[in-house]
């Protein structure tokens, strides 16, 4: 208890809440640009916590870690342009309501939701640590496989009116996603001797191509005045009053997000479509998802933050880190003289403890550094379109650049940019394909190994009991909208066979 009392004291040192906040902005400025993704805000940050003390240095790069995840969402829901793939899933609603002239609304949304998120995941962090490890230790290939395909069954219910061109819309993510040079044999794949498609297609330049791009396209062609439609800020309070109705939802996604967070390799952008598919499934109203749904930028920004304490578990009780993030993290702590693992709770207990609470003030005060931010936020989109649009492109070029320092980036980003912009226009959403760019990697990946492993037969992934569980959940998601689909169909041609009757009756 000692212990306990010494690191919450601790944590409430001056020069801790000084880099805590430090950290704080620079995350939300990373994460707020195009290209600039948390991980390389994380280990861009690292050079400057080399002579600090270990509990200052890790608390800064935490909030530039939980900032920069939330960040993300400023960008997806002002601009269409997610500034990570985290946020990619609360492009399509959150910008959907700016247009809509709540996009005062969809930033508090946001903002609340993180944070809740971040909290949540956090208590878990400090009550459960143990046990979440042990659960993620289960997972190995078969495991992994079927929590892809679960995620990429998600197509099913947000292909829009057509089933057929959603499953297309995947095949071509697909199709994106195993370009480079295969994991396993070594040998180059769709590279058509492309020097520079050897790294394969990176999600974040493509994500680009796919919102942003894309979308300045399509307001540059409607002529718009500008990006979003007039935000009474000033009218629009938000509290935790307005957040009451997605109580339920926020929870559900922040459970959802902190699970796969501690499972190692996994990340915020499948934890962010699965929440949203979730929050569609149980939602009493799904056909606002897509179109403005307060309920999906819940979802997804819970989900997303959600996965941010559960990837410090992993890497703190295991010594692996969560996520490409948390493997930075690692390192820091390393450079500091101190190995993450079993014996780390015994052999530095306060630092822990000073971590794991520190993780929660970072996201509490982060809630009360954007909450006083937020209204200068949503009259960026009333900036006038001849001077927001070549400014979100050039943003857009530069961010491609800097993810890689090259311009192979900033042509990948192009392209797609048309293709986000021509296929839509023909009834093929581009949601369905950045599932498949963001899952299918993992899933390709997975199921080879599985099947190397248990000598090409497929009976490992039915006996392995976690695997069976989400194929039996993945089976469900997918079946449930085709079956759903097909019975309004049935009920809308009777409806239309009844009303013909009815006029041949009267006619008669």
């Amino acid at each position: 208890m000692n212990e306990l009392l010494g690191s919450l004291i601790h944590v409430f040192a001056w020069q801790n809440l000084l880099f805590m906040v430090i950290g704080i902005f620079v995350g939300l400025v990373a994460g707020g640009l195009p290209g600039i993704s948390v991980t390389l805000a994380v280990a861009l940050m690292i050079p400057f916590t080399f002579g600090l003390p270990p509990e200052a240095a890790i608390l800064m790069l935490i909030g530039v870690y939980c900032a920069g995840t939330y960040a993300g969402s400023v960008g997806a829901v002002l601009m269409k342009t997610p500034g990570t793939a985290a946020s990619a899933a609360t492009a399509e609603d959150g910008f959907a309501l700016a247009q809509q002239g709540k996009a005062s609304s969809a930033l508090n949304m946001s903002l609340y939701a993180s944070v809740a998120g971040g909290l949540i995941s956090g208590l878990i962090l400090l009550f459960a640590a143990p046990q979440v490890a042990k659960f993620a230790l289960n997972f190995g290939p078969p495991e992994y496989f079927a929590l892809a395909l679960f995620g990429l069954t998600i197509i099913a219910s947000i292909s829009g009116k057509s089933l057929a061109k959603g499953i297309v819309m995947a095949c071509l993510g697909m199709l994106v996603a195993v370009v480079g040079i295969d994991s396993i044999t070594g040998s180059a794949r769709l590279t058509f001797n492309v020097t520079t498609l050897l790294s394969g297609i990176n999600i974040v330049p493509a994500l680009i191509g796919l919102f942003a791009i894309a979308e300045i396209l399509r307001q540059v062609e409607k002529g718009a005045k500008s990006i979003s439609t007039t935000t009474e800020v000033e009218k629009e309070k938000f509290g935790w009053n307005n957040l009451m109705p997605y109580k339920k939802t926020i929870f559900k996604s922040s459970i959802i997000g902190a699970i796969i967070g501690a499972i190692p390799g996994t990340g915020g952008a499948i934890a962010s479509f699965i929440s949203v598919n979730e929050a569609k499934r149980s939602s009493k109203t799904p056909e606002e998802f897509g179109k403005g749904s307060m309920d999906a930028v819940a979802a997804s920004e819970s989900g997303n933050n959600g996965t941010t304490g559960a990837t410090l578990i992993p890497m703190l009780t295991l010594g692996v880190p969560g996520d490409v993030v948390t493997a930075v993290l690692l390192s820091s702590l390393l450079i500091q003289g101190i190995q993450p693992g079993p014996q780390l709770f015994e052999t530095h207990g306060p630092l822990v403890y000073t971590i794991m609470f520190g993780f929660i003030l970072v996201n509490i005060l982060m809630f009360f550094i954007v909450k006083s931010t937020i209204r200068w936020f949503s009259t960026i989109t009333l900036i006038p379109s001849y001077v927001l649009f070549p400014l979100i492109f050039v943003l857009c070029l530069v961010g491609s650049y800097a993810f890689n320092n090259s311009m192979s980036s900033v042509w990948i980003a192009l392209v797609f940019g048309v293709i986000g912009y021509i296929l839509p226009k023909f009834g093929y959403p581009v949601i369905p394909m950045v599932i498949a760019i963001i899952l299918g990697p993992m899933a390709e990946q997975a199921f080879r190994q599985s099947l190397v492993m248990s000598g090409d037969s497929l009976l490992i992934f039915i006996q392995r009991p976690i695997a069976a569980v989400f194929l039996v959940l993945a089976f469900l998601s997918a079946f449930l909208p085709i079956y759903n689909r097909f019975r309004q169909s049935s009920l809308e041609k009777k409806q239309k066979k009844n009303q013909k009757h009815k006029e041949q009756a009267a006619a008669i």
